[in-house]
């Protein structure tokens, strides 16, 4: 049978994975073409102290002093452990050297073409033998203006979703005094020093950004929709409704009327899913499931099969009272997502360890933001996990 031929875009996380199981399978796939719009290697783990480059935006979003917000014992590859002497909630310094040696040890940097821009991806119909069969042509651009066209018989989008910031709007935006940046642009608290800060937004980097301004004696406000998020006292962190609109002398409105004038608008509203080289078909499945379906061992059900179970799924979600921003949000439901492609894609599922201890950190994340991550863990067997004590 003829190899087939697979197009990975980006090599961060994702796409180095990607690119690893398609290189393990050299009877079926042929090397893999991993496309990757900057220098090096990492994605979004690639650390970049400014923003933007001269025009350019920076794709990572990591600021300066940014630990995971999960142990390491859950976000290593299952075939590919992290240093046991590490502790548990890594500096984002130690993904990046995980993921270069997990690209060293695999040999997948060869497979890479650096500094090439992917700008158009486009499905090609081929009349065979068998019927029509569709490949797929990738467009590509190096830093010198070359553009190239290959085509692939599938194509892995691994672009990341950390770099187009996602602003809400907000009324009268305009007339605000002060600095409005998102957390995308966010690096280190220094700036911020005594300022006057509004963060909108209290999921993982709101939190963490107002804990780190607030020690650098900034007079913060964390604006959001969610219930009163458990923080340290001593760091006289404000908590606030949603902001609601900027009046014309530029102060800003609660949603309880309450007023507050600032240095500084902070939106840490996450960001928005960018696929600018797809027109609108986008395949986001897990690796292995994915391989599975190309080699022949997968049949998928049909396009209208596939259609109504996502509609009974969104019905599901809204009948929960899920916005529609937050259908893909998987929270709980990702540990039977990821057991349903194992079965259907035949290898094997995340060991329940992992949902336990996911809850876990959870738990230590809500009751102690600023020092859950001094805890350290260990995996014992495929059910249990213990809690170190001291450093491992």
């Amino acid at each position: 049978m003829k190899r087939r031929s697979i197009a990975v875009i980006g090599a961060g996380a994702a796409g180095l994975c990607a690119a690893r199981h398609i290189l393990s399978r050299p009877d079926t796939f042929d090397p893999p073409v991993v496309y990757e719009m900057t220098g090096h290697l990492g994605g979004t783990w690639f650390y970049v102290d400014r923003a933007t480059r001269g025009d350019n935006p920076v794709h990572s979003s990591m600021y300066r002093d940014l630990r995971t917000n999960l142990p390491k014992e859950i976000m290593m590859f299952p075939d590919f452990p992290f240093d046991e002497q590490l502790p548990s909630f890594l500096h984002h310094s130690s993904i990046q050297q995980y993921l270069e040696k997990y690209s060293e040890t695999f040999d997948i940097s060869r497979h890479i073409k650096f500094n090439t821009m992917v700008e158009k991806v486009k499905p090609v119909t081929m009349e065979t033998e068998t019927g029509g069969a569709v490949t797929w042509e990738v467009i590509s651009c190096g830093t010198c203006g070359d553009q190239k066209t290959q085509t692939f018989d599938s194509v892995f989008v691994c672009n990341g979703h950390y770099s187009d910031p996602h602003l809400p709007h907000i009324p009268g935006i305009e007339n605000f005094k002060g600095k409005v940046l998102h957390s995308h642009s966010y690096r280190c608290p220094e700036p911020f020093a005594n300022k006057s800060v509004v963060i909108l937004g209290a999921k993982a980097s709101g939190v963490d950004i107002s804990i780190e301004l607030a020690q650098v004696n900034a007079q913060v406000i964390l604006s959001h929709n969610n219930p009163s998020v458990s923080l340290p006292p001593h760091l006289g962190i404000r908590q606030a409704c949603s902001v609601v609109k900027v009046l014309e002398d530029g102060s800003l409105q609660f949603q309880d009327g309450s007023v507050t004038r600032a240095d500084v608008l902070l939106f840490c509203t996450g960001y928005n899913f960018n696929f600018p080289f797809l027109s609108s078909s986008v395949l986001g499945l897990d690796v292995k499931f994915s391989l599975a379906v190309l080699d022949g061992s997968l049949k998928l059900p049909s396009q209208s099969e596939m259609e109504m179970d996502i509609e009974r799924e969104v019905q599901r979600k809204q009948n929960m009272g899920v916005q529609v921003k937050h259908l893909l949000n998987l929270d709980k439901d990702q540990w039977n997502y990821y057991i349903d492609l194992a079965s259907m894609g035949q290898f094997t599922a995340p060991q329940p360890v992992l949902e336990s201890l996911y809850e876990e950190v959870r738990k230590q994340r809500q009751k102690e933001p600023q020092k859950y991550r001094q805890i350290n863990y260990r995996l014992i067997d495929a059910t249990q996990w213990k809690r170190l004590e001291g450093s491992p």
